[in-house]
């Protein structure tokens, strides 16, 4: 079922805003199970100054300026950036033409931003990074105290099966393998929204039609961005995916979830399996294990299914409003 508590869950979300992480944004500001306490940055979809300048721009034209956002790191620990520019746009939001903020990032680092909210917060925060994990992974490894107010981190990231950047690893895994290894190390309660359901959550056509003709700007901006993200077909109304979207769904109602308690660790090798989410599916050990004793691996819900209709009209609910 879906959040019904009186108390909306605090939520900070980590992000490279980015097409779907807009949509997420957009479900996050508006659904009122949720408390959006912050927002940061990191390079990933775009650079970080256009993540934090797309961040800005989605979160005012969502009527919610006054949500505190900061600018993270603007490449990976070990690896160059390397962008998804080919996938949403050369600014990162679609080619849009949306207009530019009226305000700057917060004067702090992303990381001291995420360290304050999580610390201040009254209730133990839910953190939902959409993106490479580098902000995630300093601030582990600089504040650690902070997992004692985090209730869960649900994280859209890897895979169990194909994925998108490489065969077998998911982009935001693959950017920045060694701090998605690093989040592994969390030691709170963890699920993993990845490619497995990601690629399934779709709007139907006809419902994305109507949202490009809302007089609500923020209802419009969802239209448009699921228009982008389309698939190409033939069909008068295309779909359009909800990415990102689906893990902050799964926060407000994570009964839509089909979830499995697994291993999971982080391929960080060089070579073709580099940032691949590994995820242990065997129901004993192998011969691996037998002769070269086990290894610890950080057990994680791992989403395998997804109720797709029950997430678009709970995002179509929150974003186009009563």
């Amino acid at each position: 079922m879906a959040v019904t508590s009186e108390q909306p869950i605090p939520v900070i979300i980590d992000c490279d805003t980015g097409i779907d992480d807009a949509l997420a944004l957009l479900f996050a500001v508006r659904h009122p199970g949720l408390d959006l306490r912050a927002v940061t940055c990191v390079a990933g979809n775009t650079d970080v100054d256009g993540v934090v300048r797309n961040t800005l721009t989605v979160l005012e034209q969502a009527g919610a300026p006054g949500v505190p956002v900061a600018r993270g790191a603007e490449r990976p620990l070990v690896e160059e950036v390397r962008t998804a520019r080919h996938v949403h746009g050369r600014d990162g939001m679609g080619d849009l033409g949306l207009p530019a903020p009226a305000r700057t990032a917060a004067d702090v680092d992303a990381v001291t931003l995420l360290r304050r909210e999580i610390l201040a917060s009254p209730r133990p925060v839910t953190l939902i990074p959409m993106a490479p994990l580098t902000n995630i992974a300093l601030l582990l490894r600089t504040h650690p105290e902070v997992t004692r107010n985090i209730e869960r981190i649900v994280f859209m990231g890897g895979a169990v099966a194909t994925g998108n950047a490489t065969p077998v690893a998911e982009f935001n895994v693959w950017h920045d393998p060694e701090a998605a290894a690093v989040l592994l190390t969390a030691g709170v309660p963890m699920t993993m929204y990845g490619l497995d359901v990601f690629q399934r959550v779709v709007v139907p056509g006809a419902d994305v039609t109507r949202l490009r003709g809302s007089a609500e700007p923020g209802a419009r901006l969802a239209g448009e961005l699921l228009a982008h993200r389309g698939p190409a077909t033939d069909e008068a109304e295309p779909g359009g995916g909800l990415g990102d979207a689906g893990a902050v769904c799964a926060v407000v109602d994570p009964e839509g979830l089909t979830t499995q308690l697994l291993p999971v660790e982080v391929s960080l090798a060089p070579g073709p399996a580099r940032g691949q989410t590994v995820v242990d599916r065997r129901a004993r050990p192998g011969e691996s294990e037998i002769h070269q004793g086990g290894r610890e691996q950080t057990l994680v819900d791992v989403a395998l299914g997804v109720d797709v209709e029950r997430y678009v009209k709970l995002y179509l609910a929150a974003v186009e409003g009563p």
